[in-house]
Protein backbone atom coordinates (compact mmCIF):
# COMPACT_ATOMS: atom_id res chain seq x y z
CA UNK A 1 0.00 0.00 0.00
CA UNK A 2 2.78 2.39 1.01
CA UNK A 3 4.84 1.57 -2.07
CA UNK A 4 1.86 2.13 -4.34
CA UNK A 5 1.15 5.52 -2.71
CA UNK A 6 4.76 6.63 -3.00
CA UNK A 7 4.90 5.54 -6.64
CA UNK A 8 1.69 7.45 -7.40
CA UNK A 9 2.95 10.54 -5.58
CA UNK A 10 6.22 10.42 -7.54
CA UNK A 11 4.26 10.16 -10.78
CA UNK A 12 2.23 13.28 -9.89
CA UNK A 13 5.36 15.30 -9.15
CA UNK A 14 7.04 14.02 -12.30
CA UNK A 15 4.03 14.96 -14.43
CA UNK A 16 3.84 18.40 -12.83
CA UNK A 17 7.52 19.04 -13.44
CA UNK A 18 7.26 18.14 -17.10
CA UNK A 19 4.18 20.34 -17.51
CA UNK A 20 6.13 23.30 -16.17
CA UNK A 21 9.11 22.69 -18.41
CA UNK A 22 7.52 24.38 -21.40
CA UNK A 23 9.83 25.10 -24.31
CA UNK A 24 10.66 28.75 -24.93
CA UNK A 25 8.67 30.54 -27.58
CA UNK A 26 11.04 30.88 -30.51
CA UNK A 27 11.57 34.16 -32.32
CA UNK A 28 10.17 33.74 -35.86
CA UNK A 29 12.66 33.58 -38.70
CA UNK A 30 13.48 36.81 -40.49
CA UNK A 31 12.80 37.31 -44.16
CA UNK A 32 15.48 38.07 -46.70
CA UNK A 33 15.13 41.77 -45.85
CA UNK A 34 15.75 41.13 -42.16
CA UNK A 35 12.19 41.82 -41.05
CA UNK A 36 10.36 39.41 -38.74
CA UNK A 37 6.57 39.21 -38.92
CA UNK A 38 5.09 39.21 -35.41
CA UNK A 39 1.39 38.74 -36.26
CA UNK A 40 0.07 36.28 -38.84
CA UNK A 41 -3.16 38.18 -39.55
CA UNK A 42 -5.30 35.15 -38.71
CA UNK A 43 -5.12 34.38 -35.00
CA UNK A 44 -3.24 35.27 -31.82
CA UNK A 45 -0.60 32.56 -32.14
CA UNK A 46 2.56 33.78 -30.42
CA UNK A 47 0.70 36.23 -28.20
CA UNK A 48 -0.80 36.02 -24.70
CA UNK A 49 -3.61 38.18 -23.31
CA UNK A 50 -6.54 38.09 -20.93
CA UNK A 51 -9.38 36.01 -22.32
CA UNK A 52 -12.34 37.92 -23.72
CA UNK A 53 -10.52 41.16 -24.48
CA UNK A 54 -8.37 40.31 -27.50
CA UNK A 55 -9.39 38.88 -30.87
CA UNK A 56 -8.59 39.03 -34.57
CA UNK A 57 -11.00 40.97 -36.79
CA UNK A 58 -10.48 41.47 -40.54
CA UNK A 59 -6.77 40.70 -40.33
CA UNK A 60 -6.07 42.97 -37.36
CA UNK A 61 -5.63 42.45 -33.62
CA UNK A 62 -8.61 43.94 -31.83
CA UNK A 63 -8.60 45.07 -28.21
CA UNK A 64 -12.11 45.73 -26.92
CA UNK A 65 -13.42 46.43 -23.41
CA UNK A 66 -16.19 48.20 -21.51
CA UNK A 67 -15.52 50.61 -18.67
CA UNK A 68 -17.29 48.32 -16.22
CA UNK A 69 -15.11 45.31 -17.03
CA UNK A 70 -11.95 47.17 -18.08
CA UNK A 71 -8.48 46.00 -17.10
CA UNK A 72 -4.99 47.48 -17.10
CA UNK A 73 -3.33 44.71 -19.10
CA UNK A 74 -1.35 43.86 -22.21
CA UNK A 75 -1.27 41.45 -25.10
CA UNK A 76 2.25 40.08 -24.67
CA UNK A 77 4.54 38.88 -27.44
CA UNK A 78 5.56 35.46 -26.13
CA UNK A 79 8.95 35.27 -27.83
CA UNK A 80 9.91 38.55 -26.14
CA UNK A 81 8.65 37.24 -22.80
CA UNK A 82 10.79 34.11 -23.13
CA UNK A 83 13.81 35.83 -24.71
CA UNK A 84 13.81 39.38 -23.26
CA UNK A 85 17.55 39.82 -23.70
CA UNK A 86 17.13 39.53 -27.48
CA UNK A 87 14.73 42.48 -27.61
CA UNK A 88 17.25 45.25 -26.93
CA UNK A 89 18.17 47.03 -30.17
CA UNK A 90 15.54 46.97 -32.90
CA UNK A 91 13.18 48.82 -35.17
CA UNK A 92 9.52 47.98 -34.58
CA UNK A 93 6.84 48.86 -37.13
CA UNK A 94 3.08 48.61 -36.78
CA UNK A 95 -0.19 50.35 -37.61
CA UNK A 96 -3.02 51.20 -35.23
CA UNK A 97 -6.54 52.57 -35.53
CA UNK A 98 -8.68 53.85 -32.68
CA UNK A 99 -12.31 52.90 -33.31
CA UNK A 100 -14.07 54.52 -30.35
CA UNK A 101 -14.17 58.20 -29.33
CA UNK A 102 -12.54 57.35 -26.00
CA UNK A 103 -9.66 55.09 -25.07
CA UNK A 104 -6.01 54.83 -24.20
CA UNK A 105 -3.41 52.34 -25.35
CA UNK A 106 0.17 52.10 -26.46
CA UNK A 107 3.00 49.74 -27.33
CA UNK A 108 5.40 48.62 -24.63
CA UNK A 109 9.06 48.08 -25.54
CA UNK A 110 11.93 46.84 -23.38
CA UNK A 111 9.22 46.17 -20.83
CA UNK A 112 8.93 44.10 -17.68
CA UNK A 113 5.95 42.00 -16.63
CA UNK A 114 5.25 43.54 -13.22
CA UNK A 115 1.90 41.80 -12.63
CA UNK A 116 1.88 38.28 -14.05
CA UNK A 117 -1.74 37.57 -13.09
CA UNK A 118 -2.99 40.65 -14.96
CA UNK A 119 -0.45 40.24 -17.77
CA UNK A 120 0.62 43.83 -17.19
CA UNK A 121 3.81 45.16 -18.76
CA UNK A 122 5.55 48.24 -17.40
CA UNK A 123 8.36 50.39 -18.75
CA UNK A 124 8.80 52.42 -21.94
CA UNK A 125 5.51 52.97 -23.74
CA UNK A 126 4.91 54.51 -27.15
CA UNK A 127 1.65 56.13 -26.05
CA UNK A 128 -1.69 56.28 -27.92
CA UNK A 129 -5.01 57.84 -26.93
CA UNK A 130 -8.27 58.55 -28.73
CA UNK A 131 -8.08 62.31 -28.27
CA UNK A 132 -4.42 62.43 -29.36
CA UNK A 133 -3.50 64.31 -26.23
CA UNK A 134 -0.78 61.78 -25.42
CA UNK A 135 -0.30 60.02 -28.75
CA UNK A 136 3.35 60.27 -29.77
CA UNK A 137 4.92 60.61 -26.32
CA UNK A 138 7.06 58.07 -24.45
CA UNK A 139 5.63 57.21 -21.05
CA UNK A 140 6.98 55.19 -18.12
CA UNK A 141 4.10 52.73 -17.63
CA UNK A 142 3.81 51.38 -14.10
CA UNK A 143 6.91 53.26 -13.00
CA UNK A 144 9.14 50.41 -14.16
CA UNK A 145 11.63 52.84 -15.74
CA UNK A 146 12.12 54.65 -12.44
CA UNK A 147 8.71 56.25 -11.93
CA UNK A 148 9.44 59.02 -14.43
CA UNK A 149 5.91 59.48 -15.83
CA UNK A 150 5.91 61.29 -19.16
CA UNK A 151 9.51 60.75 -20.20
CA UNK A 152 9.62 62.50 -23.56
CA UNK A 153 6.90 64.86 -24.75
CA UNK A 154 5.56 65.22 -28.27
CA UNK A 155 7.61 67.77 -30.17
CA UNK A 156 10.62 67.41 -27.89
CA UNK A 157 14.03 65.80 -27.85
CA UNK A 158 14.62 64.66 -24.27
CA UNK A 159 17.84 63.61 -22.55
CA UNK A 160 18.25 61.96 -19.16
CA UNK A 161 21.89 62.13 -18.11
CA UNK A 162 23.86 59.69 -15.96
CA UNK A 163 22.49 61.36 -12.84
CA UNK A 164 18.89 61.02 -14.09
CA UNK A 165 18.66 64.76 -14.71
CA UNK A 166 16.20 65.62 -17.49
CA UNK A 167 16.66 68.25 -20.21
CA UNK A 168 14.65 68.90 -23.37
CA UNK A 169 14.99 70.81 -26.64
CA UNK A 170 12.38 71.29 -29.40
CA UNK A 171 12.15 69.12 -32.51
CA UNK A 172 11.73 70.61 -35.98
CA UNK A 173 7.93 70.56 -35.50
CA UNK A 174 6.14 71.48 -32.31
CA UNK A 175 3.40 69.64 -30.42
CA UNK A 176 0.50 71.26 -32.25
CA UNK A 177 2.02 70.75 -35.70
CA UNK A 178 2.72 67.07 -35.03
CA UNK A 179 -0.78 66.50 -33.62
CA UNK A 180 -2.24 67.62 -36.96
CA UNK A 181 -0.28 64.84 -38.68
CA UNK A 182 -1.87 62.10 -36.53
CA UNK A 183 -4.94 60.68 -38.23
CA UNK A 184 -8.28 60.82 -36.40
CA UNK A 185 -10.53 58.07 -35.05
CA UNK A 186 -11.38 55.48 -37.69
CA UNK A 187 -8.18 55.92 -39.73
CA UNK A 188 -4.93 53.94 -39.65
CA UNK A 189 -1.71 55.46 -38.35
CA UNK A 190 1.66 53.96 -39.29
CA UNK A 191 4.25 53.88 -36.52
CA UNK A 192 7.96 53.21 -36.14
CA UNK A 193 9.73 52.82 -32.80
CA UNK A 194 13.49 52.53 -33.04
CA UNK A 195 15.50 51.55 -29.97
CA UNK A 196 19.27 51.48 -30.22
CA UNK A 197 21.49 51.67 -27.17
CA UNK A 198 20.22 54.49 -24.98
CA UNK A 199 18.37 56.16 -27.86
CA UNK A 200 14.65 55.70 -28.67
CA UNK A 201 12.82 57.47 -31.49
CA UNK A 202 9.02 57.29 -31.93
CA UNK A 203 7.57 58.25 -35.32
CA UNK A 204 4.00 58.39 -36.62
CA UNK A 205 3.09 58.70 -40.31
CA UNK A 206 6.68 59.50 -41.20
CA UNK A 207 7.10 62.25 -38.60
CA UNK A 208 9.32 61.94 -35.53
CA UNK A 209 7.00 62.71 -32.62
CA UNK A 210 9.54 62.43 -29.81
CA UNK A 211 13.21 61.55 -29.34
CA UNK A 212 14.55 60.11 -26.08
CA UNK A 213 18.12 59.54 -24.95
CA UNK A 214 18.15 57.72 -21.62
CA UNK A 215 21.56 57.50 -19.96
CA UNK A 216 20.03 57.20 -16.50
CA UNK A 217 20.79 54.24 -14.21
CA UNK A 218 17.02 53.66 -14.37
CA UNK A 219 17.08 53.05 -18.13
CA UNK A 220 15.54 49.88 -19.58
CA UNK A 221 18.06 47.95 -21.66
CA UNK A 222 15.88 45.15 -23.07
CA UNK A 223 12.65 43.30 -22.37
CA UNK A 224 9.09 42.52 -23.35
CA UNK A 225 6.93 43.88 -26.15
CA UNK A 226 3.24 44.30 -25.40
CA UNK A 227 0.12 46.00 -26.73
CA UNK A 228 -1.64 47.89 -23.96
CA UNK A 229 -5.27 47.81 -22.89
CA UNK A 230 -5.76 50.71 -20.47
CA UNK A 231 -8.30 50.40 -17.69
CA UNK A 232 -11.21 52.80 -17.20
CA UNK A 233 -12.56 53.02 -20.76
CA UNK A 234 -15.17 51.65 -23.09
CA UNK A 235 -12.90 51.34 -26.06
CA UNK A 236 -11.83 49.46 -29.16
CA UNK A 237 -8.46 49.75 -30.87
CA UNK A 238 -6.96 47.76 -33.74
CA UNK A 239 -3.33 46.85 -34.51
CA UNK A 240 -1.87 45.31 -37.67
CA UNK A 241 1.30 44.93 -39.75
CA UNK A 242 3.50 44.27 -36.71
CA UNK A 243 7.08 43.48 -37.63
CA UNK A 244 10.53 43.90 -36.16
CA UNK A 245 14.10 44.07 -37.37
CA UNK A 246 16.96 43.53 -34.92
CA UNK A 247 19.81 46.01 -35.23
CA UNK A 248 23.29 44.51 -35.37
CA UNK A 249 26.31 46.44 -34.19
Amino acid sequence: MTRVFIAALFAVFATGASAQDKPKAEIPAAGADGWITLFNGKDLSGWEGLEGYWSVVDGAIQCSETKETSKQSDLILLCSKDNPEKFADFELRYSWKMVTPAGNSGVQIRGKIDNAKMLHVGGYQADIDAGNGYTGIIYDEGGVAGGRGVMSKRGEKTVFDAENKRSATPLDKNDAEIKKMIKPIGEWNECVVRAEGNHIVYSINGQVTTDLTDSSPKACKDGVIGLQMHGGFTMTILFKDLKIKFLTK
